[in-house]
């Protein structure tokens, strides 16, 4: 190998920069490509019936190969991990991976993404193991409403449920993921904000968006975030706040009265790819820099056949130093134009 891998002065922070200038901060990995809901927008049952041939278990990296992984991205200045699947919950002694990482030099934050159902039984266990926080995804309170996103599957008081045994295991601060389709829960939004202002739970709206090709995006189906933000206003006043970190996808606003924090993830009407610090790591090692992509670099093969730990690192940092990536911003040259990786796979 000729080149070798950047090296750090002491005690200067660790910094790769993609060709924007964007450092490399957070990485969302994805354990397991199965999941028990079939919601309509990202894994839906006519595609993913029960015939649809997932990973085998041993395509799927394993916990000493994701945390061998986890190490190497910490050198390179990511301290931000979150665990995502399809849902994670149904791989096998999850705890087990987030106390590995938990105890990875660099590593402040290990959050974890689900669709909540199976938290009654892992909350506790995955606190325990070293598990900051959790986001839920619900999408309406509404039970038929609730069927129609996920599928049929699971139940809106299981969802609920999840949430309570979250909140006492102290998983916090919780956030929930409600993804808005125009015409399908737009109604869903005043409701969910009544049910969890005042509890500490953070309620975060996210505008519709064209991940993958299977969910048939139009931009008609996007409710624009100013739309939402109009409604909630004229029931409760509130008022922006600074993002907690460069890189937080999410625009925060409070109620003035106090009950607590909303948010809204825009994507579609205001793209936030230039403070984009994420990267993905797929449940079978593809390493992908972009929501959006259409392709990602093959990480398990070099790890299965004796890369060393300095060429897996040059690997990461020539896939982040040639990044170019910004989707968003440029959707309408890219619409209709590519195949790009569906959700379920590389987690949202």
């Amino acid at each position: 190998m000729q080149d070798r891998i950047v090296s750090f002065p002491e005690g200067q922070e660790r910094v790769v920069r993609d060709q924007l200038g964007r450092a490399l901060r957070d990485l969302r990995i994805s354990v397991m490509d199965r999941c028990n809901f079939r919601c309509p927008y990202c894994m839906p049952e006519d595609k993913y019936h029960e015939d649809f041939k997932f990973l085998s278990s041993e395509a799927r990296l394993s916990f000493e190969e994701i945390t061998r992984l986890a190490k190497l991205f910490a050198g390179l200045g990511v301290h931000k991990l979150r665990i995502t699947g399809g849902e994670p919950l149904l791989r096998p002694n999850l705890s087990d991976l987030i106390g590995d990482l938990d105890r990875v030099e660099g590593i402040d934050d290990v959050a974890l993404t689900t669709n909540g159902i199976l938290l009654p039984q892992h909350a506790a266990a995955l606190k325990a193991a070293g598990l900051d926080r959790v986001t839920v995804s619900l999408d309406s309170l509404d039970e038929q409403t609730f069927l129609d996103m996920s599928g049929g599957r699971g139940s809106r008081d299981k969802v609920l449920r999840g949430i309570s045994e979250a909140v006492e295991a102290g998983l916090t601060p919780i956030k929930i993921n409600t993804v808005i389709k125009r015409g399908v829960n737009e109604d869903s939004v005043l409701q969910l904000l009544e049910k969890f202002r005042g509890t500490g739970v953070i309620v975060r709206f996210i505008e519709f968006m064209d991940v993958g090709t299977i969910n048939h995006w139009q931009r008609s189906d996007t409710v624009p975030a100013a739309e939402l933000l109009e409604s909630i206003r004229s029931r409760w006043p509130v008022s922006p706040v600074e993002r907690n970190y460069h890189g937080e996808v999410a625009s925060r606003y409070r109620f003035d009265d106090g009950a607590g924090e909303l948010g809204f993830i825009t994507s579609v009407s205001e793209p936030f790819c230039g403070s984009c610090t994420r990267a993905r790591l797929s449940s079978d090692g593809k390493l992908y820099t972009c929501l959006f992509a259409t392709s990602g670099v093959d990480l398990r093969e070099p790890l299965r056949n004796g890369a060393t730990d300095e060429d897996l690192m040059q690997l990461l940092v020539d896939v982040w130093q040639k990044r170019t990536d910004r989707y968003s911003e440029e959707r309408a040259r890219h619409q209709g134009h590519e195949q790009k990786v569906e959700m379920y796979y590389i987690g949202g």
